[in-house]
């Protein structure tokens, strides 16, 4: 799926919202392809959530870390 919109005098919509939008689908139907659910689950407590979010934040800092070295050679 590619979200777009052709500009005209009535609509107007952000290309660079419209992308974010398009990845998030397309990062959903890979989740489902591959768990077979959706995030919509009651299966996962509040701390599963948490954990989720942190290994996440973990692997961004890592990725972050990894550039900037990149940047400074």
């Amino acid at each position: 799926m590619n979200i777009t919109h052709d500009y005209d005098s009535d609509r107007i919509e952000d290309p660079i919202v419209l992308s974010v939008m398009t990845k998030f689908y397309e990062r959903s139907r890979a989740g489902i392809k591959k768990y077979n659910k959706t995030l919509m689950r009651d299966d996962y407590e509040l701390e599963d959530w948490l954990r989720e979010a942190q290994e996440e934040a973990l692997d961004f800092a890592l990725y972050c870390e990894a550039a900037m070295r990149k940047i400074k050679k």
